[in-house]
């Protein structure tokens, strides 16, 4: 049994930690509510903004629009890829990183050739980490130039990522765009996710009531489809990066409220724990002074 210095000092320490604990939980929880409000405001327009450009492009003729450059002579191994990956600025957050950058190391694996794939990091948690893995390998690598927080995600931050993934792709620096993210299925379930940014897909078919398939009418467009989608198509890489911005943002701080959480718990079980250890040495240390006076007094 540890004497009792030994324990009261393991008790202090406990309690040093308990307070950082509880702070963090008190700051994830007033960051959740705002990044929750944010959440909910946004959600209903993210939705809606793809549900939309989906039944646009169903119904988009056969248009030489560069969004839609499919670059159908490059073979897969020699494919361009970029990657957008939305980490956090700190750790501390249960598995939220770790389940993040596993799933980004598994996409990397299925590229036909990973020194073709770029790495655009978000966070600092994730930039330090891949920084570390591929800094002496033949693997895909991190753009270094590519420095950007997700706390307080803002709408012309979305713009200056979509405006640079978009200028990348049409100077045939990426043939593909992906954004790596982590999806809310539920305030306690959260789920890595991938969506394809770039480039757009026109479908040709749909299904019928009687499940059949059949050939989409398509939509006229003023002035040209080029024209409409040279518009449409930034706004919605902005607001759909946007919308992955404030989802992920949202998931870290319900991972950190919940960690933190967790381990204030823990750290006050412990506590108990060792109170009822420091109280059951100072007994025997009390049992034993007795024994030896009474001993002593008996030798006389």
């Amino acid at each position: 049994m540890p004497n009792i210095r030994e324990i009261r000092e393991r008790i202090a320490s406990i309690q040093q930690i308990l307070k950082i604990t509880n702070a963090m939980y008190l700051m994830s929880s007033s960051k959740l509510k705002k990044a929750r409000k944010a959440y909910e405001a946004t959600s209903p327009y993210f939705d809606k903004l793809r549900s939309t450009i989906e039944s646009i492009l169903e119904h988009t003729p056969h248009t030489r629009q560069m969004y839609f450059d499919r670059r159908e002579n490059i073979p897969e191994e020699k494919r361009k890829k970029g990657y957008i990956v939305i980490t956090a600025d700190k750790g501390l957050c249960g598995s939220y990183n770790h389940n993040i950058l596993k799933f980004t190391e598994q996409e990397l694996e299925k590229a036909a050739d990973t020194g073709n794939c770029r790495l655009f990091i978000m966070g600092q948690v994730g930039r330090q980490y891949f920084n570390s893995r591929l800094k002496n390998s033949s693997r895909a690598y991190v753009d270094g130039e590519f420095l950007y927080t997700t706390q307080n995600p803002t709408l012309y931050r979305a713009m200056e990522i979509a405006r640079l993934v978009l200028d990348k792709f049409e100077k045939h620096e990426l043939d593909e765009v992906y954004l790596i993210y982590t999806e809310m299925e539920s305030s306690a379930q959260f789920t890595p996710k991938t969506v394809r940014l770039l480039p757009f897909v026109r479908k040709h078919l749909g299904v019928a009531a009687d499940g059949t398939l059949k050939k989409l009418p398509k939509a006229s467009f003023l002035p040209s489809p080029e024209e409409v989608m040279a518009n449409l198509i930034p706004n919605y890489a902005k607001g759909l990066i946007y919308g992955a911005m404030v989802e992920a943002f949202c998931c870290e701080q319900q991972a950190r409220m919940t960690a933190m959480d967790a381990a204030t718990s823990s750290a006050k079980d412990m506590i108990k724990s060792l109170s009822l250890l420091y109280n059951r040495a100072r007994q025997a240390a009390i049992t034993q002074e007795i024994t030896e006076v009474v001993s002593g007094a008996q030798a006389f």
